[in-house]
C-alpha cells in the first residue's frame, strides 16, 4: 500500500563497495520510530498504513550477556531500563522499527529548532482512503492536501503532512521522490 521515500547517497573516494565514479551506493534499509504504546503503534502502522509485521512486540532488557544486550547498551547507554521493539516492513521492503522505551515522554513534541530527522515519507496513490484510515486509528492531518504544481494539470504530484497517534510526523506523497522533484516547482 505504501512505499517509504528516503533516498540516501553518500560519496566516497576509494572503497571496494563504490561505483566506478567513486560514489558509495546506498539503499534505505529501515527507520526507527519512538512510540508511546507498542500495541497501539503496531495496530496503527499495520491497519492504517498497511505495513506488515516481521517481528512482533518483543521485550528487550538491559543486560551484557548477549550481543543484542551489549549493542543496546552501546546505543542507549547504561541504565536505559529496557524497551519493547517491533519490526515492520513497507510493501517495497523498507523496515520500520518501533521502539517503546520504559522511560519516555507520553507524546513526541515537535521542535523545529532542533537538528535531526523530523519526518519520514510514505507514498500512496489513494490519499482519501489513507487519510480516513490514519484518522480512524488515532493519527491526524496537519494540513490540507497540497499540489506542488497547482497551476499545471500535467504535474499532479500531491503531498500532505500527518501525525501518528504519538505525534511523530510523516508525509504522504502521491508520486516518487524523483517524479516530484525532477521538475521545477514554486
Amino acid at each position: 500500500m505504501f512505499q517509504l521515500c528516503l533516498p540516501i547517497l553518500i560519496s566516497s573516494k576509494q572503497n571496494p563497495q563504490t561505483s566506478e565514479l567513486g560514489t558509495l551506493i546506498m539503499k534505505m534499509n529501515h527507520v526507527g520510530i519512538m512510540v508511546g504504546d507498542m500495541d497501539k503503534a503496531v495496530e496503527f502502522y499495520t491497519k492504517a498504513l498497511g505495513l506488515k509485521v516481521v517481528m512482533g512486540n518483543t521485550k528487550v532488557i538491559e543486560e551484557r550477556e548477549t550481543a543484542i544486550g551489549r549493542m543496546c547498551i552501546a546505543v542507549f547507554g547504561e541504565g536505559f531500563k529496557g524497551f519493547n521493539i517491533a519490526h515492520l516492513v513497507t510493501t517495497d521492503g523498507i523496515g520500520v522499527e518501533l521502539f517503546e522505551m520504559k522511560e519516555r515522554q507520553e507524546r513526541h513534541e515537535v521542535d523545529f529548532s532542533r537538528l535531526g530527522i523530523f519526518h519520514f515519507c510514505l507514498q500512496t496513490d489513494d490519499f482519501e482512503t489513507a487519510i480516513k484510515k490514519i484518522e480512524q486509528y488515532g493519527g491526524k492531518a496537519r494540513m490540507d492536501i497540497m499540489r506542488y504544481h497547482p497551476e499545471d494539470d500535467n504535474k499532479p504530484a500531491q503531498m500532505i503532512y500527518m501525525e501518528d497517534p504519538f505525534g511523530n510526523l510523516f508525509e504522504l506523497y502521491s508520486h516518487t521522490y524523483e517524479e516530484t522533484y525532477a521538475s521545477d516547482y514554486e
